[in-house]
Order: structure tokens, then sequence, then C-alpha cells
């Protein structure tokens, strides 16, 4: 590799100071390296923080410093563009990083000279209710697509299909559809399995059941999902947000149907440390 960018949030001055220390280090051993403009925008209830369109088009790997909030909006922002990330943990936990902040020279030094594998990650896309015409305002996420209940109210009842055949009813504060990505994120705090990154699967996770017998679903990523918001009590419609890893994109209410499904996008993580999944789950999760 010889073409980069770096995603960060340049209102940090650390962060700022990080990144320009990458370019120098890069372009002082032959390659190329500018910073991106870290600037909101929204496109219907959207947000982005990289403009793909001012990217040079031969880019070949994004640098991502901070911590997982940022590798996830990259990955969003990215989508289209099938660009290899690899973060830098600025941050605190780091799930998805790769590379401390300490080790930055050694991992652009293997970085240049192509000594590193990639893991593709599944991603999420609603295809239905929040659909728009602009692709780069679609509904895109890497770890999970929540539907939760409105406000401190009662509880929702949300209805599963799998292909277009009932699979379940959860009556529940909210429903977690997952990726393996997302699986150690709130999925995992509501209970539900975590998958190792590899897996061509989703999982289905209810948010506090209201019954002792509702668990996790974990389905073919092939499968389409829909999500039917029903009506819990005789009078007065169940009200619900739609979160896409942790943006709220909008509302819905009883008789709203959204339709969930693995797009042809992936996720491309760089890995150099050679530390396996398990390792990393001990470590982060467990502290050993």
């Amino acid at each position: 590799m010889r073409r980069f960018c770096i995603i960060t949030n340049s209102d940090k001055a650390a962060n700022y100071e990080m990144a320009n220390n990458i370019v120098e280090y890069i372009e002082e051993n032959g390659g190329q390296c500018i910073i991106m403009e870290n600037k909101m925008s929204t496109s219907v209830n959207i947000r982005h923080f990289t403009d793909v369109a001012q990217m040079p088009e031969d880019v070949e790997c994004a640098i991502v410093l901070g911590g997982d909030g940022t590798m996830i909006q990259a990955a969003i922002d990215l989508v289209h563009r099938d660009i290899p990330i690899i973060g830098v943990n600025t941050g605190n936990l780091g799930f998805l990083t790769e590379v401390d902040k300490q080790n930055i020279e050694p991992a652009l030094e293997r970085l240049l000279r192509d000594d590193f594998t990639i893991e593709s990650r599944i991603m999420l896309k609603e295809t239905e209710y929040f659909r728009q015409p602009d692709s780069k305002s679609s509904c895109y996420a890497l770890n999970d697509i929540v539907v939760s209940k409105r406000g401190s109210g009662r509880l929702i009842t949300v209805k599963v299909y799998l292909n277009d055949e009932l699979a379940d009813i959860y009556r529940a504060d909210g429903l977690i559809i997952s990726t393996p990505t997302g699986s150690t994120g709130y999925n995992l705090s509501a209970g539900g399995p975590v998958l190792v990154p590899h897996l061509h699967a989703t999982i289905v996770t209810p948010i506090c059941a209201h019954s002792l017998n509702k668990r996790s679903l974990i389905v073919d990523a092939e499968d389409k999902i829909t999500l039917e918001i029903g009506q819990t009590k005789d009078v007065g419609e169940d009200l619900a947000t739609v979160m896409a890893d942790g943006r709220n994109v909008g509302d819905v209410s009883t008789g709203d149907r959204l339709v969930i499904q693995v797009p042809g996008a992936r996720t491309k993580l760089i890995k150099l440390s050679g530390i396996g999944f398990y390792e990393r789950m001990r470590e982060k999760l467990n502290g050993n």
C-alpha cells in the first residue's frame, strides 16, 4: 500500500497532531497520505462525518483515529468505497481498533510493505421503511439496528418474520438485530450470544422481554428479517424509535414494518496483531 487517508475528529488537538505525524512518516517512506475533513452532514436523518466525494479514487486504505464509535462511523461513511480500514485506538474499549497509539510506526511500516490480513465483516441495511433514492442516505449499520420503546412508556409488541414467515412475537422494551461484529455490544448487554466475526449470521435479541422463555434467535444472514410494530394495549398505539449503530434514524408506530437484510457491501478491517478473536474478547471484556 502506498496511498492512504486519515479519518479522525480533527477538533481534538491530540488526534490532529497524531494525524500529522502519520502523514509525515508515510511520506518520508515513499507513500501518500491526506487528512480528510471532519464535518458533520445529515441526509434524511443519516449522519455522515466524512465526505467520500472528496476522497481521491486511488486511496487504498483508511486509517481511523479514535475509538469504536469513530470506526463504526467511518465504516458507514465508506460503505460504497470498498476501502479497507485500520483503527488506531485513542479511546477506551477499542474492540474494533487494531493498533494502540504507542505502536503506530511499526503498524505503518507493515502497511507500507503489505504485511497484513483483511477481515470482511457483514453489515445490516433497512431496505423498506427508511429507504431513500440516494444510497448515501440509506440506513446501514455495522453493529446493530435497534427498535426500542419511545420514551418511558409501556412495552411494545414486535412481530418478527423470517422470509415472510412469522417466527415469534416479542413484548419487550425493544428488539436488537445484531451482526457478529455487534454481538459484543448492546446484544451482549441484553443477554444475547457472542458470535465469532466471520459467521454469516445475524442475531435477534429482545430487550427486557416480558416473558421468561423469550431468548435470542440466530438466523442465516441470507434471511430477510421483517419487524412489524404491533399493539400491546387495546387503546393507543405502540410507539418506538429506530436506531442504527446508536444513530437515531426515525420513529415508527403500530402497523409500521421494517425490512432488515444483509447487503452486498462489506466492511473490510485490516488485521496486524495476530491476536485472535477469543484472546481479544478475554482482554477487552474480562480484563485478562
